[in-house]
């Protein structure tokens, strides 16, 4: 068991309507040196794939592609949500439904910090339904880059945001993925 696992039993919270609550140490207060570990693991899971940017959504990918783009010594970019006069109208854009607050949005990045030249790994704190990590596919093929996979650190393998992710073709790691949440209690898939 990995360490966010551990972290997750003992300190995340199941709650009603398939919520894990991670807020403690994830995406609220965030415990850096559980980050720092989850940047290596992602970095050990990608390392042969000759990264050159990280990719994720506002706000709570962002500390992880931190952490993460440390050790493959890469800039983070990260979509913002909603329009913003500081990045322009020169972005690329995709809509996406939020699993967590019900609702879709747009994101956009600005056109100066994705080229066709790029390795992209997409980085995220939880997969439910996909629909973050194909909004991010989206734009990383209008800017002519290349995909190299997604790091997940929560996956909620109940949901089908992980089968559809594979089934399109990109490579989906996840450093713990949820089984089950029934009762309250918290199970992994087993590998």
């Amino acid at each position: 068991m990995n360490s966010l696992q551990k972290k997750i039993l003992s300190d995340g919270i199941a709650l009603p309507g398939n919520i894990l609550k991670v807020d403690s140490f994830l995406n609220h207060q965030i415990d850096i040196t559980l980050l720092r570990e989850i940047g290596k693991d992602f970095y050990e899971l990608f390392k042969d794939k000759e990264i050159n940017k990280i990719l994720t959504i506002e706000a709570s990918g962002i500390a992880i592609a931190c952490y993460t783009a440390e050790y493959f010594h890469t800039p983070v970019v990260f979509a913002k949500k909603g329009q913003h006069k500081n990045v322009g109208t020169d972005v690329f854009t995709a809509e996406v439904f939020s699993f967590t607050k019900g609702t879709s949005y747009e994101v956009a990045v600005s056109k100066k910090y994705l080229h066709p030249e790029d390795k992209v790994l997409i980085i995220d704190d939880f997969l439910a339904n996909g629909q973050a990590v194909l909004g991010l596919q989206k734009i990383i093929e209008e800017a002519g880059a290349t995909l190299c996979g997604a790091g997940i650190a929560i996956t909620k393998a109940f949901q089908p945001g992980e089968k559809l992710l594979l089934d399109a073709g990109i490579d989906v790691r996840s450093l713990a993925v949820v089984e089950s949440m029934e009762n309250g209690e918290i199970r992994f898939r087993e590998d």
